[in-house]
């Protein structure tokens, strides 16, 4: 993703997720998709999907179930 993107996804899920330290930091080989961390934590995945000229971003976040407990 480019760096115009990043920082309007990451600004989005800040303002959604008001008080959380969000980042969003763009994958070296990847353009597009972005990983996603709250403070240090990594947390998931933000890809970006383009189909018939509609932009969309999809975050994608994986709970183990021994966090759960």
């Amino acid at each position: 993703m480019k760096p115009d993107e990043i920082r309007k996804v990451e600004a989005y899920l800040k303002n959604l997720f008001k008080g959380s330290p969000i980042t969003v930091k763009a994958l070296p080989r990847k353009n597009d998709s972005a990983e996603v961390y709250v403070g240090e934590e990594f947390v998931g995945t933000v890809s970006k999907d383009t189909d018939e000229g509609e932009t969309s971003y999809h975050v994608t976040m994986t709970i183990l179930d021994m966090d759960l407990e």
